[in-house]
């Protein structure tokens, strides 16, 4: 029985990369968690050690930072690409490169209702990401780029029902027709095209669809939503693909008051952190040709 050396990636994991842009007074922030790895024919390393053939993980460190001041940081996707096309040119053993990227949202602190040029308060929502994998070279080389975001709590106090479910004898969850629904959203869309893309704008637009659809859907699952929420931004922008969503449910239930002779008319709720349900769903078009190759490859949290 021989032993053989399958799939592997090297790199270097959260480097904490933040960008201050300072050319006029009014400053700019990009505020980034940038994980880089490398794939490829690194079997001397594995084998016998030999790291002739490995750009260490330092130097990809170093070329993150690099790269914020050289290339700048115009969105996270402008800036993976570039990174992960460089790393295919600086480490010729590599047939492929992935470049993880969140980025951390700050806005302007408000004095006398105007936005201060250089000081900054952490957004407390969502932490936008972005996934880009780099494969072959030259005329070969492809690239796929997946957008989204991860973090956003979203709730509806009403709007959401769940009845009609499939029962056994272990069953004991009651059917409701008036229910708070919650979660927690990761959103990640592939790009058939960044052709002429504005990566910030489109982002913006997406989130907007999909807080849009959830408050405005009656839900009678959460798998409802999810679907509203992937339709409208495939309706509203050819130029992606596919979307994928993950989302736990966040349970609230009715608090027991009556046992201290007080009414709770679905008013008071305990918030359930687990176990939880979790829900996840591909949204894509019929008709798409385009290859979604590698861009999903080590990406988690999906189906």
């Amino acid at each position: 029985m021989g032993i053989v050396l399958g799939k592997n990636q090297y790199g270097k994991a959260e480097n904490r990369v933040v960008r201050i842009v300072r050319d006029t007074d009014r400053h700019e922030i990009r505020d980034l968690n940038v994980s880089t790895s490398l794939r490829g024919d690194f079997t001397a390393a594995h084998f016998e050690g030999d790291q002739a053939d490995v750009l260490p993980t330092d130097t990809q460190k170093n070329t993150a930072f690099a790269f914020a001041k050289e290339v700048g940081i115009s969105s996270p996707e402008e800036y993976a690409v570039a990174l992960g096309t460089h790393f295919l040119t600086a480490a010729p053993q590599a047939t492929g490169a992935q470049i993880r990227v969140e980025e951390y949202a700050w806005d302007r602190i408000q004095v006398n209702g105007e936005g201060h040029d250089h000081s900054f308060v952490r957004r407390g929502t969502e932490t936008r990401t972005a996934v880009v994998t780099v494969d072959g070279r030259d005329e070969d080389q492809n690239v796929w780029v997946v957008s989204g975001f991860c973090d956003l709590v979203v709730l509806k106090s009403t709007g959401s029902e769940f009845r009609g479910f499939l029962k056994d004898k272990y069953t004991t969850l009651p059917e409701t027709t008036d229910r708070i629904m919650a979660t927690s959203l990761t959103v990640r869309w592939r790009w058939g095209s960044t052709e002429g893309v504005n990566f910030d704008e489109v982002y913006e637009s997406v989130k907007a669809l999909c807080l849009a659809a959830f408050a405005t859907t009656y839900s009678r699952a959460l798998q409802e939503t999810l679907y509203a929420m992937g339709r409208d931004v495939l309706e509203a922008h050819p130029e992606i693909a596919e979307i994928k969503f993950s989302a736990p449910n966040k349970h609230h239930f009715d608090y027991d008051l009556g046992r201290f002779g007080i009414e709770n008319n679905n008013e008071v709720f305990i918030a359930a952190d687990r176990p939880y349900g979790l829900i996840e769903a591909t949204i894509a078009r019929d008709d798409d040709e385009t290859d979604a190759g590698e861009a999903w490859t080590a990406v988690p949290s999906f189906i």
